[in-house]
């Protein structure tokens, strides 16, 4: 390239003029790790998205690590589905408002009386609980008691004294909780008689044409084939040992899908899936966070909440519904009080969370962004809509090489990697 050429194109390139990348860290430097970007990551996949369509997608480092068998590895990329944690709780609010749009579920009825048995917190056995405040973390319930049920047990008979938050009433205070996804789960299958997994594909999946499921359970093969696995740099462990090599936490398939979608009592109970009986247990499909599916499927989740409901000449919300979801139900500092997950979680509407407080803001500016966070097994992900922007961003970190609570971020609670990662794509 000639002179003139060469500078043309790092003039491009820095104002983003030509489709190359804008100002910020590059994806790859940032699995490399290092000072003000993390611990190094396994892998990640981005997508930024408008109301029309995809503007942007990428992705780094590996969907499958396995140095006793380089031949298995495979590249990071935005169709590669993953374990995205709690982002599950947003597609299955969309689930929800599904039904009360179609008069199945009403969001301020006592849940009991679609499960058939009284669901109360012990200390207040007079107040309702409904899927507002369960969908909004406002139902007391906790996670102590446990919030992942195996095959066979009940709901009703796995909530404990610990299950209970006993000194707020139902409506009287936030605390960030699984279970309220669990129970909400058991409320939706006892209210059409359907399985979870069965019925979010049909009110969710299907009609945004998503390749998605819970617990695999209804991902096609060529999903499966896909699927990234989830890390830590440990060695063979749990806890992060960064001189180790990378070790997967969940979802290592090998093309197989897992020999049972559920949780079972022990490794040699059977798997009687089609014996469970809908609204005994809603948590067995994982609804709080078991949801699979690639950062790609989670652009088109955004696109339809910047388009308040509809996608692709589908509607599949009310207008108003989306806005509904966008409404804050609790921010920290007003009543009632509640428990800010760190400081993460200061905002929260319809299973959205807002980000309006200094400790949640991942940008060096103020952001007024809805969405939703995840965290397990070493994955690290963002669904967050700018609706002033008119603009979406994706983020799926797979793996961690070290402690993530070593390396925070520098304007929020947020870790470093994430903030380095969302300035990158909102200076799209």
């Amino acid at each position: 390239m000639r002179p003139a050429g060469l500078l043309l194109a790092v003039l491009l390139w820095a104002c983003g003029c030509a489709g190359g990348r804008p100002p910020g860290v590059p994806l790859q430097s940032i699995v490399d790790g290092g000072p003000g970007v993390g611990p190094g990551l396994s892998g990640i996949a981005v997508v930024v998205v408008d109301g029309r369509g995809e503007r942007h997608a990428e992705a780094a480092g590996r969907a499958v690590i396995d140095a006793d068998a380089p031949a298995r590895e495979r590249s990071m990329d935005v169709d590669a589905p993953a374990r995205v944690a709690s982002v599950s709780k947003l597609l299955v609010a969309l689930g929800v408002m599904r039904l009360v749009e179609a008069g199945i579920l009403d969001l301020d009825r006592d849940v009991s009386d679609d499960l058939g048995w009284p669901l109360r917190n012990p200390s207040f056995p007079d107040r309702p609980i409904t899927p507002r405040l369960l969908l909004s973390h406002r139902s007391t319930l906790l996670d102590d008691g446990g919030y992942f049920f195996p095959l066979g047990a009940t709901l009703r008979g796995s909530l404990v004294d610990e299950s209970w938050h006993r000194e707020h009433p139902p409506g009287g205070f936030f605390n960030y909780t699984n279970l309220n996804f669990g129970v909400i789960a058991t409320v939706m299958e006892k209210a059409t008689g359907e399985r979870f997994d069965r019925l979010m594909m049909r009110l969710v999946m299907a009609p945004l044409k998503l390749d998605a499921c819970f617990n695999w359970s209804g991902c096609s093969d060529a999903a499966v084939a896909r699927a990234a696995a989830l890390y830590r740099k440990s060695g063979d462990g749990e806890a992060w040992v960064p001189s180790e090599r990378w070790a997967a936490q969940i979802d290592d398939l090998r093309g197989q899908r897992p020999d049972c979608p559920v949780r079972l009592a022990s490794p040699d109970a059977p798997c009687d899936i089609d014996r469970y009986a809908p609204g005994d247990n809603g948590t067995l499909f994982s609804p709080q966070g078991g949801l699979r599916i690639s950062a790609r499927g989670l652009g088109r989740v955004a696109r339809l909440l910047l388009n308040e409901g509809e996608l692709d000449g589908v509607r599949l919300l009310r207008k108003e519904t989306v806005r509904a979801m966008l409404t804050p139900l609790w921010r920290e500092g007003e009543a009632p009080a509640g428990e800010t997950y760190g400081g993460l979680m200061r905002c929260y509407g319809l299973s959205l969370q807002c980000l309006i407080g200094q400790g949640d803001q991942p940008l060096e500016r103020p952001v007024g962004w809805f969405g939703h966070m995840g965290e397990a097994y070493g994955l690290w992900s963002g669904l967050w809509i700018d609706p002033a922007a008119g603009r979406g961003y994706v983020y799926l970190v797979t793996g961690t090489a070290d402690d993530p609570a070593r390396y925070p971020g520098r304007h929020s609670k947020f870790r470093a990697f994430e903030e380095a990662i969302l300035a990158d794509l909102a200076a799209r």
